[in-house]
């Protein structure tokens, strides 16, 4: 990991502060800069999410796709756990720990936005971070590169179905030509720009000019992240400062939500006899959010002044030491995860090539 990710948590804390800080000080600055929109899309902001996601994509080779077939058991448990489960158990768990239980100690008006921000943090896998991870817990890197890929596919037409069903099954109005141009502008637009990229600089340097640009651009990345949750703290101070408990209550279904379907992704691994290379990666990108589109929709959908976008930078929050605490998990349990029957059956031809009698 780089010092920038390693220490995420760190800077995502100082930015509130910062954010917070700014927003008092300053208020007729911030006001003016979130009135810069055209089509309810904040221009600033739009400029730093595709700083933030471009880059990202550039590491995706979607050529990786015809490798689909390579891990067939890791690939099936992570769609399923990506695209049946998580968004629809981070809506159960929102609609009943900030519809329900929590209720009493939250703003009442900003309720249902709360519940939409988490449900837009829970729609899309995540896209880079888990590279870090896979790495971390010596991930099958052909297994780790063809998920992302075919989730980042996926995610072209399956996110507004998604949250336009899960928000209007929790009563909240959905703008669909505002859901529709997030989807074209944080989705479309970031992967037609990041394959042109990615080909002009392998077209004229091959692998190595890839690596400088990416080397380049992923702490500008990061930067373009840590801004951007500057100018949603600038706006977000004042309610923080007036219900501070706010954000520990909106921690808690995302932790929930990270475990139930990490653990969920490793136990089906198991069962179905993949290896553990597969498995942990699999757990993984099962349980991570794509956080800076989530943030970029929040604030397209809601608003920088939403309880939405105040949610989704509570995943970005939490996202190293909870996703680190999971690799921790993983890597821990790999000799019970080896000990498995299905395991070992699905194993031993393999062995028996190695060491044949």
């Amino acid at each position: 990991m780089s010092f920038f990710e390693r220490y995420l948590t760190v800077w995502v804390f100082l930015c509130i502060v910062a954010g917070i800080a700014l927003g008092w000080l300053f208020p007729g600055l911030f006001h003016a800069i979130g009135g810069l929109e055209v089509a309810n899309v904040n221009l600033p902001v739009a400029l730093l999410i595709w700083l933030m996601i471009v880059p990202m994509l550039v590491k995706i080779d979607f050529a990786a796709l015809r490798e689909v077939g390579r891990h067939w058991r890791g690939i099936s448990v992570t769609l399923l756990i990506n695209w049946a489960f998580k968004p629809f158990s981070m809506a159960v768990l929102g609609w009943f720990f900030i519809g329900y239980l929590f209720r009493p100690y939250l703003p009442a008006d900003q309720i249902d936005s709360y519940i939409a921000g988490l449900i837009l943090l829970a729609a899309a896998p995540c896209t880079a971070m888990v590279f870090v991870w896979s790495n971390l817990t010596k991930g099958e890197p052909h297994f780790t590169l063809t998920q992302v890929a075919l989730n980042d596919a996926i995610m072209i037409v399956a996110f507004a179905p998604i949250v336009a069903l899960l928000l209007g099954l929790s009563a909240i109005t959905v703008p669909w030509n505002t859901l529709v141009l997030s989807v074209a502008l944080y989705i479309v637009v970031p992967v037609i720009a990041a394959q042109f990229i990615r080909t002009r600089l392998l077209a004229g340097g091959g692998q190595a000019a890839l690596d400088r640009f990416l080397g380049i651009v992923q702490p500008l990345s990061l930067v373009a992240l840590l801004v951007t949750l500057v100018l949603l703290f600038a706006f977000q101070g004042k309610q923080i400062l007036a219900q501070p408990l706010v954000i520990a209550l909106l921690a808690v279904p995302i932790l929930i939500q990270v475990y139930f379907n990490s653990g969920l992704a490793y136990l089906l691994n198991r069962a179905a006899g993949e290896a553990h290379c597969v498995a942990g990666p699999s757990a993984l990108i099962g349980a991570s959010n794509f956080f800076e589109l989530a943030v970029a929709a929040a604030i397209s959908l809601f608003g920088f002044n939403s309880g939405a976008a105040l949610a989704t930078v509570v995943g970005v929050l939490i996202e190293v030491p909870v996703m680190l605490s999971v690799v921790w998990i993983v890597n821990r349990s790999k000799d019970w995860y080896e000990a498995g029957t299905a395991v070992r059956a699905a194993s031993a031809p393999a062995d028996a090539l190695k060491h044949p009698r």
